[in-house]
Formats: structure tokens, C-alpha cells, sequence
């Protein structure tokens, strides 16, 4: 289980109460990576939604890193949604990889109930987009 107060720091949980930590907080696990570690690979199915909580992670495509990932940003989600496998290597790139991770099923009922945090999911979704288009260009 994830401290509540870790997940309060983070922009994506920004607008829950006490109550709605405590509650998301308890369907979430914990795990560390050690350096290079892949944690989704490229053309495999994804099987959960991945939130930083400590640490860097390169977004890998074709072995080119395509982004950086931080504490407070999330990933994973685009499989689940979609069915697909992940479109990219998501890879420690410090010492340490700390996230909080919901397995896949649960994902959907979680931004049922938060949908503040599905806003800010899209929000986050828009950005990445709109980045893309950019380094595309």
C-alpha cells in the first residue's frame, strides 16, 4: 500500500481530500526498479498504470529515448485503454525507479469514481501529445 501523503504531492492526485487518498492509496502497490531496468517493454501487453514516485525513467522507442518521466508522472495507461501493447520501453534511468502501481482492471473504476483525476489524466495525455507533434516536427 502507498503512503497517502506520497500520492498528495503529486499533481495528479492534486484535487483529492484526505478520504479519496486514504481510499485510492489502498488499491495501489508499491515497487522499486533498480537502474536499467525495463519496466513495460516495447510490443509486450502492459498490465498496469504505473505512477513516480521516486526516480527517472526514460521513454524508449526503437532504443531512442524519446522522453523523460519524473516523480508525479505516470505511465502505462495507454495499453490499458486501448488494449494494445506498449508502444515503447519505459526505463530506469537513475538508481532507482520508486512507483505506485494499480494493475490494469482496476484503472477504469478508479477514474469512475475520481474523475478529477482522469481530468488531469487527459490534461497530462494533451501535454504529451501536443510534445510529440512538436519533436515530430
Amino acid at each position: 500500500m502507498v503512503d497517502a501523503v506520497s500520492l498528495a504531492r503529486l499533481a495528479l492526485f492534486a484535487d483529492l481530500g484526505r478520504a479519496q487518498l486514504e481510499s485510492v492509496a489502498h488499491v495501489l502497490d508499491e515497487e522499486r526498479h533498480p537502474r536499467d531496468a525495463r519496466v513495460l517493454r516495447e510490443g509486450l501487453a502492459g498490465n498496469g498504470f504505473y505512477v513516480i514516485l521516486d526516480g527517472e525513467a526514460s521513454v524508449r522507442i526503437a532504443n531512442e529515448e524519446r522522453a523523460r518521466l519524473h516523480a508525479g508522472d505516470f505511465f502505462g495507461e495507454v495499453s490499458i485503454f486501448t488494449g494494445d501493447p506498449a508502444g515503447a520501453d519505459v526505463v530506469v534511468a537513475g538508481d532507482e525507479l520508486h512507483v505506485a502501481v494499480l494493475p490494469g482492471p482496476e484503472l477504469r473504476p478508479l477514474l469512475l469514481e475520481h474523475p478529477t483525476v482522469a481530468v488531469r489524466m487527459l490534461e497530462a495525455g494533451a501535454r504529451r501529445l501536443q510534445s510529440a507533434n512538436l519533436w515530430g516536427s
